[in-house]
């Protein structure tokens, strides 16, 4: 059973806090929260980010950058990264993690979810759709 749910991407300023909240919004009764491989700590989610997820309903107010560490990864029954390369740092410094780590967009064909920093309002509408829809996929799988 997966009570907890860890989402991490690079900065832990865009994508991640738009899954974290997506699927807190899906998953009411479950833990979820965020995390960057390289986090920009302390940091609010970026100004695109929460511009485009307030346009569709979805609020990263209080939101603030977290550095993914082995210790963190340990809280959670299950972690999920945007792409391959978090995957891979996470079970480079955590080899334990392995298990329970898994794409964000594993049910959308293993779709890995690029990252729109510093790009265009139209790369940040497309990422939030992808999230969106690989975060439905894990709500539809994990259930209430």
């Amino acid at each position: 059973m997966f009570n907890s749910i860890l989402v991490v991407c690079t900065g832990n300023i865009c994508r991640s806090p738009i899954g974290e909240r997506y699927l807190q919004k899906l998953l009411p009764n479950k833990i979820v929260a965020s995390a960057g491989t390289g986090a920009l700590v302390g940091h609010e989610a970026d100004e695109t980010a929460l511009k485009i997820s307030q346009q569709n309903g979805l609020s990263l107010s209080g939101h603030v950058g977290k550095q993914f560490n082995v210790e963190l990864g340990c809280q959670f029954d299950l972690i999920l990264a945007m792409e391959r390369k978090h995957i891979e740092y996470i079970c480079q410094i955590a080899p334990q993690l392995l298990g329970k780590t898994m794409l964000y967009g594993y049910w959308v064909n293993n779709l890995e979810i690029p990252d729109p920093y510093r790009k265009s309002e139209e790369a940040f509408s497309s990422v939030y759709k992808l999230i969106e829809q690989a975060a439905n996929c894990w709500a539809d799988k994990l259930g209430n």
